[in-house]
């Protein structure tokens, strides 16, 4: 809230690690490695268009059955693609606050 009163133009970038760890909660155990592996497809992708594509799968895939897993993602997907409108030899620290 301080940054955003601070610095209003500021963008911000959600870390992946912490949202995945947040959607995860919302689905069974049984099917958390599919999901996980379904996350890393949308923040592991080459090109935002690309992650844009697997963002979309992802809501097609799990919308209907797990909707709070897929809310928790939808809410911060601004701010989740962010890094990708940086050179990508920057992605792997904006992307995270664990790299």
């Amino acid at each position: 809230a301080a940054l955003e009163e601070i610095y209003p133009q500021t963008r911000q970038q959600r870390c992946w690690m912490h949202k995945t760890g947040n959607v995860l909660n919302c689905v069974p155990k049984s099917i958390q490695p599919r999901v996980k592996s379904a996350l890393h497809e949308i923040w592991q992708a080459e090109t935002k268009g690309d992650a844009q594509q697997a963002f979309e799968q992802f809501e097609k895939l799990y919308g209907a059955k797990y909707p709070k897993a897929v809310e928790k993602l939808q809410k911060d997907r601004e701010e989740l693609m962010a890094f990708y409108d940086f050179p990508a030899e920057h992605w792997q620290s904006l992307r995270t606050t664990n790299p």
